[in-house]
């Protein structure tokens, strides 16, 4: 069974190399998924919503998720299962990227994207501009197959790691916000 998820895992990012990858398209991709090097973009994001008091607490709820995601993936999960990078493993994977320092599993871009958005998105009720970040978030995560930096099972748990850590910031900072309006 594993074998099967494994080989499966490498056969997506072929068929994501053959058929959508695009001279035109792999600059953009390379420029997005950068932006996501130690979250960058998402801490930009955040500080930026901490400057407006309507925000405020959407740019908490975004780092606090951050944090939670920076403990639960990066320093728990990738030593943990310590997997090597698609690039290293499967025959005919180009790496559109510089090569990582780290581990492969779980993505720690599509956790970091999923937690800063799932916690804005939450605590942003109301809000268009929610729906943007999510997007984003996704765009962030695929950007990691379209490179083959990460195995489709990276990104997938990355992002579900990271929409918990991020709801579970948006319930902290609810919780808070509440306690500190009595």
């Amino acid at each position: 069974m594993l074998e099967t998820l494994l080989a499966l895992d490498g056969n997506i990012l072929l068929w994501i190399q053959d058929n959508l990858r695009a001279d035109w398209l792999s600059p953009v991709m390379i420029r997005i998924t950068k932006l996501g090097n130690i979250g960058f973009i998402w801490i930009l994001l955040c500080l930026i919503l901490l400057c407006f008091k309507k925000t405020r607490w959407a740019g908490a709820a975004g780092l606090l998720g951050l944090v939670f995601s920076l403990a639960v993936n990066n320093v728990c999960l990738k030593r943990l299962f310590a997997r090597t990078r698609p690039y290293e493993v499967v025959d005919g994977l180009v790496l559109l990227t510089k090569k990582a320092t780290d581990f492969s599993f779980p993505s720690g871009h599509a956790g970091s994207s999923f937690a800063a958005a799932v916690a804005v998105f939450c605590t942003m009720k109301g809000s268009r501009g929610r729906w943007a970040v999510l997007a984003f978030a996704f765009l962030m995560a695929f950007t990691r197959l379209y490179v083959g930096i990460h195995y489709p099972t990276d990104v997938i748990c990355g992002a579900l790691t990271g929409a918990l850590c991020g709801a579970s910031a948006a319930w902290i900072i609810r919780k808070f916000r509440k306690k500190i309006a009595k």
